[in-house]
């Protein structure tokens, strides 16, 4: 019964064998193998467009190098409150972009406010040198507490974006469980939606540590080789996250396993509504479900064997909790058993 995050889940079998393959023979290093231009021709395949594609080995390294390519001087990013590069990313953003600010836009839902963001760009006047200047928008699909952005939703924030010049990033950790709860294909999802940028992640889905970072304009990362190699993301032995990617796309494995992730929080999620014991904090979209237990609840929960994380109430949220009451976090994974999800909901009661 671990539901603590699809980050605690192992590596995909197909995703293993891969890597075991390509760990034979030579190879270029350094992205130049005949391995990882596969893999990039790959991408441009998926996105229906030539983009330019940069493998790096953490989340958080995507999401940084992706705002230090479109830095500027005194430059602002702006993202949800709760969002993952501001809450849990320990200034890398800001690190790795020299001291570049995220400001914080509220929303329902984990989701941006199209109006709210506007207003808060609207703070930042070209002529006022003092406040820095607006150098991009990003948001996260599916959002840090389990929600999706809707097409038009995204159309919104990228028509916001664009009226002020600035490029649109996507947070793309759940990238996969986002797109099948959508039905859409990723270039419905991104760039015929007006974003600009991807950090494509599939280390959560079943692979060991593969993220990309992916540029729908190449020219727009001319500085991004040189930006990665500063920043220690240049793998020599580039072709063992080549490898992951391959497997991870072959055959529609990665949209299979986003499918069970979220066909398993659904179950968990129809059954803690049931319970009569909890009940849901919002609706579950994609594969994390947020739950209000009582603290008696969630401890015998845990005394049976159960793992999950205790979360903040979103600040959009006030009095979400009574006295007696906590927030979880339950995180379906490729790797989670219809088996464990029907004992939590049985030892829930």
């Amino acid at each position: 019964m671990n539901f603590a995050s699809d980050n605690w889940a192992g590596a995909h079998p197909a995703i293993a064998q891969q890597l075991l393959a390509a760990s034979a023979g030579f190879a270029a290093p350094y992205g130049a193998s005949e391995l990882d231009r596969a893999v990039e021709q790959r991408f441009n395949e998926l996105f229906e467009r030539e983009v330019a594609v940069y493998f790096v080995g953490t989340g958080t390294a995507a999401n940084s190098l992706a705002l230090a390519a479109i830095n500027r001087p005194g430059g602002v990013t702006f993202c949800h409150r709760e969002a993952h590069m501001l809450e849990d990313e320990c200034g890398a953003p800001e690190f790795f972009t020299h001291g570049a600010r995220l400001a914080a836009v509220d929303g329902e839902l984990g989701k941006i406010d199209p109006a709210k963001l506007a207003a808060e760009i609207r703070r930042f006047p070209a002529d006022f040198i003092h406040a820095g200047q607006p150098m991009a928008v990003s948001i996260t699909q599916a959002s840090e507490i389990g929600t999706v952005y809707r097409p038009d939703e995204i159309a919104a924030i990228a028509e916001v974006a664009q009226t002020h010049g600035l490029p649109l990033h996507m947070d793309g950790a759940r990238f996969a469980n986002a797109l099948v709860a959508l039905n859409l294909t990723p270039a419905d999802m991104t760039w015929r939606l007006g974003v600009d940028i991807v950090s494509f992640g599939a280390t959560k889905n079943g692979c060991w540590c593969a993220e990309a970072l992916v540029f729908m304009n190449p020219a727009a990362a001319k500085d991004l080789p040189f930006i990665r190699k500063r920043a220690a993301q240049l793998f020599s032995k580039s072709r063992f996250i080549a490898a992951q990617f391959q497997a991870y796309l072959h055959e529609g494995l990665w949209l299979a396993l986003a499918r069970h992730a979220n066909a398993m929080a659904a179950r968990l999620q129809q059954g803690i509504a049931a319970s009569g014991r909890a009940r849901l904090a919002w609706p579950a979209e994609a594969n994390e479900v947020f739950a209000i237990l009582t603290q008696a609840d969630a401890a015998r929960l845990r005394a049976a064997g159960a793992v999950f994380y205790p979360w903040n109430p979103p600040h959009a949220a006030p009095g979400l909790l009574a006295e007696h009451e906590t927030l979880v976090r339950l995180v379906a994974s490729f790797a989670t058993q219809p088996d464990d999800v029907e004992r939590f909901i049985d030892v829930l009661g």
